[in-house]
């Protein structure tokens, strides 16, 4: 049985003028590709912004917008970019790089001022088919996330570092503490109540339980979090929450309402942790109103597309709680610092509670940012995922 040979067929240059020539003339339904190109672009999952080479904005997705912080208008497509991009003039330097520069950045990253946000982003020239530029397109990502994610995990390995070093002296710490707690105790009983000393071993018992306490604390933020979950209501949860606060600053005269939505579903997380978590954040606001002033706690539901998280992992429904006080507010400085280890601007703060606070919710691979102002009160915005992922849960 022969088998068949594969035919081979000679193309002259005549043949592919011919070609060219035929196809050149074949009708072609200029606006059925353009429709699919205008698909393409604005279904892509990166920001994606197409200025004209006479600066008009030619094309500008859903993401961009998004990511920019901006707001669709029905006459951006055509107008001037840096009247667009008005808000976002770091962005719109950027762009003019298109025109100004032949050496583009392929990968590049900067830091939005409206919104304080990561991006990404890649410059590249459109060009025409004689290789002019005609254009510039700029695709970019929200690199937020990512840098959450990368910070989680140098904290991580900063806290088990200091979680070794803080084992190893709490024994040596907590053993004399107790002891002088011990001495002083029966010191007093010793000594007649009217005694000018009874004062003073007051004094050094309150201080030696003061210490032991903040040795705890050190020791409950730097012990890895080993979440037990289960279903937790969040209505139930932050009632909880608010009266284990009541036990801490006293609340006073301090007003409180709390709006949950009704689509708001049962979690998956560790029920002792998110107890504490807004707990802390309760305390804290307590504590900056000084007895007077309100505080309101809303939560709602993220839809599941949120392009911060979805460029990381598959995405998932979460929820946000915000707690709001009317106190004074967070000096810009602090606000950047108000979630590090031991920062504290308190007297006899020990700077663990919103570390503690931060620490719970990285566990739940959440994450939590602080929106204040001098004179305008704080809010504290918790975004949780209502199921953490296999990696979280795996921990």
């Amino acid at each position: 049985m022969e088998t068949a040979r594969p035919t081979s067929v000679k193309v002259t240059l005549g043949d592919r003028r011919l070609a060219r020539t035929d196809a050149s003339r074949r009708p072609t339904d200029d606006s059925l590709s353009d429709r699919f190109f205008r698909h393409l672009v604005f279904n892509l999952r990166t920001g994606v912004l197409a200025i004209t080479r006479d600066g008009r904005v030619a094309a500008m997705n859903d993401i961009a917008y998004r990511v920019l912080g901006l707001s669709a208008r029905a006459g951006d497509i055509g107008r001037p970019f840096a009247e667009v991009l008005h808000d976002c003039p770091e962005v719109a330097r950027v762009l003019q790089q298109g025109f100004d520069s032949d050496d583009l950045p392929n990968r590049a990253e900067m830091r939005l001022r409206k919104t304080g946000r990561a991006m990404g982003y890649s410059l590249s020239p459109i060009l025409d088919d004689e290789g002019q530029k005609i254009g510039a397109t700029l695709f970019f990502k929200d690199l937020t996330r990512v840098e959450q994610l990368e910070e989680r995990e140098r904290l991580r390995d900063r806290l088990a570092a200091l979680g070794e070093m803080a084992a190893a002296i709490a024994h040596e710490v907590k053993n004399p503490l107790a002891s002088i707690e011990v001495a002083a105790g029966v010191l007093k009983r010793q000594l007649p109540p009217e005694s000018d000393y009874v004062e003073t071993l007051d004094d050094i018992i309150k201080e030696a339980k003061m210490a032991n306490a903040i040795v705890v604390e050190v020791l409950e933020f730097v012990r890895p979090i080993q979440l037990q979950v289960e279903r937790v209501a969040l209505d139930e949860a932050l009632k909880d929450a608010i009266t284990l606060a009541e036990g801490k600053p006293a609340r006073g005269a301090v007003s409180i309402d709390m709006d949950i939505a009704a689509d708001v579903p049962e979690l998956l997380a560790d029920p002792h942790q998110l107890r504490q978590l807004f707990s802390n954040l309760m305390a804290n606001a307590f504590e900056a109103l000084g007895g007077e002033g309100h505080v309101s706690i809303r939560a709602g539901v993220l839809p599941g597309d949120d392009e911060a998280t979805a460029a990381i992992e598959p995405p998932v429904p979460q929820i946000v709680v915000e707690v709001r006080d009317t106190g004074p507010g967070i000096a810009p400085d602090d606000l950047e610092r108000i979630f590090s280890p031991f920062f504290t601007t308190k007297p006899q703060g020990t700077g663990l509670g919103l570390a503690i606070v931060r620490k719970v919710v990285d566990a739940h691979d959440g994450h939590i940012d602080a929106i204040s102002a001098p004179g305008r009160g704080a809010t504290f915005r918790v975004t949780l995922p209502v199921v953490p992922t296999e990696r979280t849960l795996g921990r």
